[in-house]
């Protein structure tokens, strides 16, 4: 049996706030929370017109307060731009306010240009995109209590101190992600709706080298996938189309809000913008519910996880809503 949970980019729909994004959120993930999923995670973006969740781990905190049944937490936390102790004692506290139910993902992307990643930094001394596994390693750390005792902040504790500990999990496209996941030790969540391409293989490969770790005892596997759904193939077709443009305008670096359907039906693409649209469709699944779910069963069972984390962005808040309606009820999650 399959799993769903959520990714929340909080898409911004045009002619919307971004305000009204973030809200959004709230109002999902207390339907998600009803419907039955397993998490709702949160993801973070920098300088984009489109997407407006900048600190899942303050989101996060509000939405857990407004369900009581599903594990909330970040899908992730861009743990290159932060001080591992920090991380730590965000979803320390976190962890602290809604004991059992925190996860805490992280990704080694920047979420952002290249300059808005320079002024998320320290200053000029902080560390770079190398010392992800350091970071990693000191944030397993801080969050275990456990900093080696030659560590030069030994003794240094994140605060609030506790027995428990939020999920940790690793996020990834590339078998870089998977590798650091395995050597880890911890839980490892493939960005499917990023790159599609070899993510068996990352994930296999993750399995045959993972070693155990004091927080998890056996590999654990889930993957994120854009899915969209409505009464019928259609009308699912129609909602998606928002995306196409969005996807195609973001490859070119245009940061801005999710276009209407009418929008982005009426926009006269090239013949080259129109193999990529097919390029970016290959990893998408849209369709009626019937048919998302067999997409998605076929790709749990080509990657080996019983855990699938939808993604879905349309311009219609309303129709996102319904898709995960439709998605819960052809799943009989409850």
């Amino acid at each position: 049996m399959i799993a769903l949970s959520v990714l929340d980019q909080s898409p911004i729909p045009a002619g919307t706030a971004p305000a009204d994004a973030i809200r959004e959120s709230v109002e999902l993930a207390k339907l998600c929370d009803r419907l039955g999923y397993r998490r709702y995670w949160l993801a973070e973006h920098h300088a984009s017109g489109g997407l407006a969740g900048t600190a899942p781990e303050i989101l996060l905190t509000r939405i857990a307060a407004a369900t009581t049944r599903l594990r909330i937490g970040s899908g992730g936390v861009m743990l290159s731009h932060y001080s591992p102790l920090k991380v730590a004692e965000a979803f320390r506290v976190a962890e602290a306010l809604f004991p059992g139910r925190i996860d805490l993902g992280i990704g080694r992307a920047p979420g952002s240009d290249g300059r808005t990643a320079q002024a998320l930094q320290a200053g000029p001394g902080a560390p770079g995109i190398e010392h992800f596994p350091a970071q990693i390693a000191d944030l397993i750390g801080y969050l275990r209590d456990e900093l080696p005792a030659d560590h030069p902040f030994a003794g240094v504790a994140a605060q609030p101190r506790g027995p428990g500990m939020p999920e940790l999990w690793l996020l990834g496209s590339s078998d870089y992600s998977g590798a650091c996941a395995a050597h880890f030790g911890a839980p490892f969540s493939f960005a499917h709706f990023i790159s599609g391409e070899g993510g068996e293989e990352v994930m296999a490969a993750y399995r045959r080298d993972f070693k155990p770790s004091a927080f998890c005892s056996a590999p654990r596997g889930s993957i994120g996938v854009f899915a969209l759904t409505a009464e019928d193939s259609k009308r699912a077709h129609y909602l998606a189309a928002s995306r196409d443009l969005w996807r195609l305008r973001l490859d070119r670096g245009e940061l801005g809000p999710v276009p209407t359907p009418e929008e982005a039906l009426a926009y006269p693409y090239s013949e080259v913008e129109r193999r990529r649209l097919a390029f970016h469709r290959r990893r998408m699944v849209v369709g009626d519910p019937g048919e998302v779910k067999q997409g998605l069963e076929e790709l749990a069972a080509r990657y080996g996880v019983d855990e699938v984390v939808v993604v879905s962005i349309c311009h219609d808040p309303a129709a996102r809503r319904r898709s995960y309606e439709l998605l819960a009820e052809a799943f009989s999650l409850g």
